[in-house]
Formats: structure tokens, sequence, C-alpha cells
């Protein structure tokens, strides 16, 4: 890994353990220890610990007494709260979003979906399509010119990612539903059907959520 200002170095590393937990490479409880990671990675162990805090944030490492940091298990209690804030917050964000969206959003949003299709078949489509999610999303909510709340909602969508990924790799029908649906919220938003729009969000969210809790509980 090549030197770079700290905050670059730091996220570097976050993004680098972050994508080894979510592919299962770091299985749940595996111990992070900061010198052998800082050896790993060619850095000192101040932007390893420095990501192992931002990785807590996002709920996927947990600091334990006389053990240090570890990969945390998947929770099937946790969906219920994070899928419920956000379709709660999602939802409310498109609903005062929808009135403003340009047509470069709208055209933005169906590029994305176009990449949806591209990438499904390739080997590593469960990254990109989470990536691909996170930006259709982005580009239909931006225009709600509500800052904070964008910001909550991706750091709930960080901690989901996780889950989201898992269900990807169990359910081809959970990709074609998503992907139908989202084509469904595009139409919606371009013909300004906000309360519809809105509705159809929140319900996408809750069956995702529930989807991935009934694979958690038959692991």
């Amino acid at each position: 890994m090549s030197r770079a200002p700290y905050k670059t170095l730091t996220q570097s590393v976050v993004e680098i353990l972050r994508a080894r937990i979510l592919k299962g490479e770091l299985s749940a409880g595996a111990p992070l220890r900061q010198d052998t990671l800082a050896q790993e990675l060619n850095v000192s162990r101040v932007p390893v610990r420095e990501a192992l805090i931002q990785l807590e944030v996002q709920g996927l490492v947990r600091f334990e007494a006389h053990r240090g940091a570890v990969v945390t298990k998947l929770d099937p209690e946790a969906i219920d709260e994070l899928f419920y804030l956000r379709a709660m917050l999602e939802s409310d964000m498109l609903f005062h979003a929808c009135d403003r969206l340009t047509e470069a959003d709208l055209q933005q949003a169906e590029q994305i979906l176009a990449e949806f299709d591209q990438i499904v078949e390739t080997s590593s489509h469960i990254e990109r399509w989470s990536e691909l999610n996170r930006r259709f999303h982005t580009a239909l909510y931006g225009p709600a010119q509500r800052p904070r709340t964008l910001a909550l909602v991706e750091q709930i969508n960080l901690s989901c990612d996780r889950y989201i990924q898992l269900e990807l790799l169990k359910s081809r029908q959970g990709i074609m539903t998503a992907e139908r649906e989202h084509t469904q919220l595009l139409q919606l938003c371009r013909a300004r059907r906000k309360f519809e729009a809105a509705a159809l969000l929140k319900q996408h969210i809750e069956a995702a959520g529930q989807s991935i809790k009934q694979l958690l509980h038959s692991r």
C-alpha cells in the first residue's frame, strides 16, 4: 500500500477490511489484531485502529475486553431496527425529493438501472450490485436537499450492506425482484406520483428486511 495522507490512508484500511468482512474472508468472531494488520498492510497501528473504530460504527467490528477487536456476528434482531429506520427515512426522503427531480437526475438513475443489467452475470456482481443500489437510491434522494437525513441514511446503509449481500448470495430471485421494483420506482418518480413512490419504497425495504431475517433464521 503506498503512503498517502493520513485520512486517505485510514480510509484505505477501512475499505480493505470492510471488503474482507463482507466477502466472508474475515468470519464472525475472527480477531482483528492491530499489529498483525498493520504489518500486513504496511501501515502503522494508528490508521488500523482508526479504521477499526469506523468499522465499529458500521456494526462490522466489536471491541471486547481482553480480546480487542473482533468481527461481529450477523444479528437477526438488528435487522428489524436497521430496515425499519431505512424504510422510514428513505421513503420520507423520496417523497420530498420527487417534485424536485430534474431530467438529469432521472437519466442518471436510469443509467444506473442499465448498469444493473450488465453486471448480474459477472463474478463480482454481488459487490457491484450493492454499490449500484446505493447510487440508484442516492440519485433519487439527493434533490430532497436534506443533507443530515441523507448522511444518516448512508450510515445505516453501510450497516445493512453485510445483510444485503447475504441475501444476494443466497437468492437470485431477490435480485430480480429488487430490479423490477427499482424500475417501477423510477417510473413513479418520473410521473411525480410521490405518494405511490414513497409507499412502494417503504414496502421494498421492509420486504428485503424480512427476507434477510428469514435467511438468517434458516441457517
